[in-house]
């Protein structure tokens, strides 16, 4: 495995500075995002690290000298916006840059790219589907043509009232990645795997590992403690957020010690990438940086 750190953490740091802090604190790699410029406004949406619309032969060789001049990887090209938005000119934004990332992972020696499936939050699993699998099979046939491996991260993105009642990404649940992928069927659809999401969803987050152990083609590694008090008082129907907080690893309710017990167990070997969205860290930069550091010695012990 592989430890790495996700960079929409750094928004205000150019590319070779977010290598240079990957370097000096030790990490692997780092999943770069290459969000379209101007295209999103939530809370850690919207980074450009790497501008796929300018993608030249200068900007390639750049990319590849700062992997080689830091020893650093990248584990992937990230872009987590809504596919399957009801708002169709937002839809197709998402649509066609995500291709564009697609198209450009293999010349920069890529063969990841992690995103979300998307989804209409007003209606149903049931009443998305249609649309997801028309807006879906065609990227996976893009991803195939290209040998690209999309890991769908599997976050509800179910926070706050403007994502009520359903979330803003389907991928929510084991029950839904199963029919995913018996209705789109092939090697290179899978998970971007985040145990926090199924903590504040009161799930086993150990067990799909072995279930989905052929799927796993990303791992973010972030913490989530469930604040039960909060949900004492508002019960399970209420927002998220008032029930549960994003952390750092280790200082949630994930036993990192099972989790990558049981990653080692399935045979797991890619990355493993911190996504830092504890509030008590974004202060600075100063705090976020040290939020990196304090992930890697943390998650350090199980990933030599």
């Amino acid at each position: 495995m592989q430890l790495g750190f996700v960079s929409a953490i750094l928004p205000e740091l150019n590319l070779k500075e977010i290598f240079d802090v990957a370097s000096e604190i030790g990490y692997d790699c780092i999943e770069i995002m290459c969000w379209p410029e101007g295209k999103a406004t939530r809370r850690y949406a919207g980074i450009t690290h790497i501008d796929i619309d300018n993608l030249n032969k200068s900007a390639l060789q750049e990319i590849s000298f700062l992997v080689k001049q830091s020893g650093v990887q990248i584990s992937a090209l990230g872009y987590y916006p809504n596919p399957l938005s009801p708002d169709s000119a937002e839809a197709k934004v998402a649509t066609s840059h995500l291709k564009k990332i697609i198209k450009a992972a293999p010349k920069l020696g890529l063969n990841h790219v992690n995103t979300f499936v998307g989804r209409d939050w007003h209606k149903s699993v049931a009443d998305n589907w249609a649309v997801f699998l028309k807006t879906w099979k065609p990227i996976i046939q893009l991803a195939e043509k290209n040998q690209v491996k999309i890991g769908i991260e599997n976050c509800p993105m179910l926070f706050t009232e403007d994502e009520w009642p359903g979330g803003k990404n389907l991928a929510s649940t084991p029950a839904i990645w199963t029919k995913m992928f018996q209705e789109i069927k092939s090697d290179f659809f899978g998970l971007n795997y985040d145990p926090s999401h199924l903590i504040w969803q009161q799930m086993d987050y150990l067990n799909p590992i072995v279930e989905f152990r052929n799927k796993l083609f990303h791992i973010h590694a972030k913490d989530a403690r469930l604040d039960l008090d909060n949900l004492n008082q508002v019960g399970i129907m209420a927002y998220p957020n008032l029930y549960h907080t994003p952390k750092l690893p280790g200082m949630g309710d994930v036993d990192w010690g099972k989790f990558f017990s049981y990653l080692t167990d399935v045979g797991y070997q890619g990355a493993v990438c911190v996504e830092v969205e504890d509030r008590a860290f974004e202060g600075s930069l100063e705090n976020r940086l040290r939020s990196l550091r304090q992930s890697y010695a943390f998650l350090s012990q199980y990933v030599v």
